[in-house]
């Protein structure tokens, strides 16, 4: 069913000057992480970011675009939605909650953010209650209690708890119904990993975004890299060299495991092979020296379980895909992988909780890798430094990219596509 019928009416000799004052809605999809307590990612808060912000776009400007954007990369209508499981998360007001883009979302990912003015408005109701029953969940936010009205309350399928201050938590938790649909508590204020930790230990998910996503055990300082990080970074040095086929093949022979989750990454969807890869000859055969080097690194990234929390790796790797997204048709094919490496290496040192030096290091890096991950120069580096921007907050993103002659469309196109290529890889990362 569409929602063409929640539009407002406008007459007809009003449309013109409406058309006229439209701002330009061009701008940049940004996201906030969702973890659960062991900092799995669980979903995301969606924004957009206008590509001239001193337009001051209003509400229902932002979500059109950003609407239609995700809806456009991530929910094809002949695979579906390619995040799987995967919740999306959208800030609606009594304007933007009308908007036809939102049938372009699927309604059982995605959650409606709004606040206690919006649910209780009157003449909204039906809609509101139209979407729920579509499958829309809708958080509350802003609130210090579920409503009281029976109707209202069986739209709530998430509450903001701020901070989640304990106290608060409880009663909140006190005041539910049994028998009733379960309510999930997100905090949505965490300020740091103290914060974070204290939120998990009530088991509350939270929204964590910029500086906070720096890990709480960050400082690397005279650590070295761990048994099975260097024989991942012996195979690369071989690798990068050229060395014989049956010489690395029998590096990796020694540790089944390493070959184990070796194939499971080139065997995964984000390959596309068209057939399984049994072994390392087979592989190289199939895909060759270069793009295993891709797949070492991302076995590099995964190889400290305990130095690295599962968000930031899959941070990584979106980095890293993200990255080699947008070098494409810009740089020769040849560089896709040093992109993807690239993208990848400039989150190694918190991945593996080693001096990034010493890897660089040990793991012998081209030049402009090197480059782009130690200095942010050369011919990679303004890709990262895009990528980087739009996982912040877009603020640099259309200066960057116009550096590069790419739109916001392409940019945006890479950064949904990054995100749903290492939802792929996420049941392997998770082994």
């Amino acid at each position: 069913m569409r929602f063409d019928f929640f539009r407002r009416q406008q007459n007809d000799t009003a449309a013109p000057a409406a058309a006229a004052r439209e701002p330009d809605t061009s701008g940049y999809v940004t996201y906030t992480q969702l973890l659960d307590p062991d900092r799995r990612v669980m979903g995301y808060r969606m924004a957009w970011r206008p590509a001239v912000p001193e337009q001051g776009a209003d509400a229902v400007s932002m979500f059109k675009p950003l609407a239609a954007c995700v809806g456009r990369h991530l929910n094809d209508p002949r695979t579906g939605w390619a995040l799987g499981r995967t919740v999306l998360f959208f800030d609606v007001d009594a304007d933007s909650i009308v908007t036809g883009e939102l049938q372009m979302l699927p309604p059982e990912n995605v959650v409606l953010c709004a606040g206690p003015e919006l649910l209780g408005h009157e003449e909204l109701r039906p809609i509101l209650l139209f979407l729920r029953e579509q499958g829309f969940g809708f958080m509350l936010c802003g609130a210090e209690a579920l409503p009281e009205d029976e109707e209202l309350r069986g739209l709530v399928t998430h509450l903001d708890v701020g901070a989640g201050e304990p106290e608060k938590v409880r009663r909140l938790r006190a005041a539910m119904e049994p028998g009733r649909p379960p309510v999930h508590f997100i905090a949505t204020r965490v300020g740091d990993w103290e914060d974070f930790d204290a939120c998990a230990s009530q088991q509350i998910e939270a929204f964590v975004e910029g500086e906070v996503l720096v890990p709480d055990d960050a400082d690397t300082s005279g650590k070295t890299l761990q048994p099975e990080a260097m024989a991942i970074v012996q195979l690369m040095q071989m690798i990068q060299r050229n060395d014989a086929l049956r010489d690395i093949e029998a590096v990796l022979k020694r540790d089944a495991a390493l070959t184990y989750r070796l194939l499971r990454y080139v065997n995964s969807p984000a390959i596309g092979a068209g057939v399984e890869i049994h072994s390392l000859r087979h592989a190289v055969s199939m895909l060759g020296y270069a793009p295993l080097l891709r797949w070492l690194s991302v076995l590099l990234a995964t190889s400290n379980a305990k130095a690295s929390a599962p968000y930031m790796t899959k941070k990584a790797i979106l980095r890293g895909r993200f990255v080699e997204l947008m070098g494409q048709g810009m740089l020769p094919a040849s560089d896709a992988d040093n992109l993807f490496v690239v993208g990848m290496f400039s989150l190694i040192d918190r991945l593996l909780g080693v001096p990034m030096q010493e890897v660089v290091r040990k793991v012998q890096l081209n030049e402009a890798v090197q480059q782009a991950i130690l200095s942010r120069e050369g011919a990679y580096a303004p890709f990262l430094m895009l990528a980087e921007s739009c996982e912040v907050d877009g603020a640099r993103a259309a200066s960057l990219a116009e550096s590069l002659f790419l739109d916001a469309e392409q940019v945006n196109a890479a950064h949904l596509a990054a995100l749903a290529w290492a939802q792929d890889l996420a049941p392997i990362i998770s082994d």
